[in-house]
C-alpha cells in the first residue's frame, strides 16, 4: 500500500482526532463547552477546603489533588474516597477555574495551596496528584517554579505531557492553545531541568480519547525522574478510577509517607 503524503496524514490525523473527541463522554463534552461559553476572561478563585468544612484529623503527608478541564466532580470526589487509610493525608482538592489564563498562572496558585499544606503540616512535604490538564499544572510548578522543593513526588493520571492532537479541534482559548503538540509552553518544559529533585509516576492509555496519540500521556526529559505507567484498554474518564491504577498510586502514598515524612 502506497505511503500517505505529508498532507493527506495530517489531515487523517486530525480526522482521527475529530472522532475520538466526538466519542467522549456527553457529560465531559457538555461541561467542558458549558464552562467555555460560561467562564472565558472570568477569574475562579482556587480553594482547597472553606471554612465551613470538618476539621481534619489526618496526620500523615498532605495529598493535593488537581482535576482537569470538567471532572472536578466526577473525578475527584471518588478518588479521594478510594486513597484514604493508611495513615496518609489530609486530601486537599485543589479547584480552579479550568479555563483560567494559562498553565503557568494555574501552577503559581497550585504552588501558593501546596506551600500552605506544607506549612500546615509542620515541615511535612506534600505530594500532588493531576489528572489529565490538572497533572501538567502540577508538572510545571515543580519543574519551572522551584516546587520540587515542597513536592518530592508528582503522580499524572492521562496527562497530554507531549500535547494532544484533540486540541488542534478546540477553540482558540490561550490555555487550550498550551495543549496543542509543539506549543511554547510544551517547548518550555522540554527544555534542561537539571537538579529538579521531584519524582513522576505517570499514568496513561493506549485507549485514552482525549490524549492523541497515546504516547503523548507519558513524560519523556532526560532530566526528569520519571517511571510512565502504560494501563491498557481503558479510556480517559476510566484511568483515574481504574482498580490496578488505585491499588499502584495507594501503594506509591504508602511509601511516600515513609520516605518523605519533611522536607529535607
Amino acid at each position: 500500500m502506497p505511503g500517505l503524503s505529508p498532507a493527506r496524514g495530517v489531515g487523517v490525523e486530525a480526522g482521527r482526532a475529530a472522532v475520538r473527541l466526538a466519542r467522549l463522554p456527553v457529560d465531559m463534552a457538555t461541561d467542558g463547552f458549558g464552562q467555555l461559553i460560561g467562564l472565558l476572561g472570568r477569574a475562579t478563585p482556587w480553594r482547597s477546603t472553606g471554612p465551613g468544612d470538618p476539621p481534619r484529623t489526618d496526620s500523615g503527608i498532605p495529598v493535593l489533588l488537581v482535576h482537569g478541564l470538567a471532572d472536578g466532580a466526577s473525578v475527584v470526589p471518588p478518588l479521594q474516597r478510594e486513597l484514604r487509610g493508611d495513615g496518609v493525608g489530609p486530601f486537599i482538592p485543589v479547584t480552579c477555574n479550568a479555563f483560567g489564563p494559562d498553565i503557568p498562572t494555574a501552577a503559581r496558585k497550585l504552588g501558593d495551596q501546596v506551600e500552605s499544606a506544607c506549612a500546615r503540616g509542620a515541615g511535612r512535604a506534600a505530594v500532588v496528584i493531576g489528572y489529565s490538564l490538572g497533572g501538567l499544572i502540577a508538572r510545571y510548578y515543580v519543574q519551572r517554579l522551584g516546587g520540587d522543593a515542597y513536592v518530592p513526588l508528582v503522580i499524572t493520571l492521562a496527562t497530554p505531557h507531549g500535547g494532544t492532537a484533540t486540541a488542534l479541534l478546540a477553540p482558540a482559548h490561550p490555555l487550550l492553545r498550551q495543549l496543542r503538540p509543539g506549543s511554547e509552553l510544551l517547548v518550555e518544559l522540554a527544555e534542561p531541568a537539571a537538579g529538579c529533585r521531584t519524582r513522576f509516576v505517570a499514568f496513561y492509555s493506549d485507549l485514552d480519547e482525549a490524549v492523541i496519540p497515546a504516547a503523548r500521556g507519558r513524560i519523556d526529559h532526560p532530566d526528569l525522574k520519571a517511571r510512565n505507567v502504560l494501563v491498557p484498554g481503558v479510556g480517559h474518564l476510566t484511568l483515574p478510577l481504574h482498580r490496578p491504577v488505585i491499588d499502584e498510586m495507594r501503594a506509591l502514598l504508602a511509601a511516600a509517607q515513609v520516605t518523605f515524612a519533611c522536607v529535607p
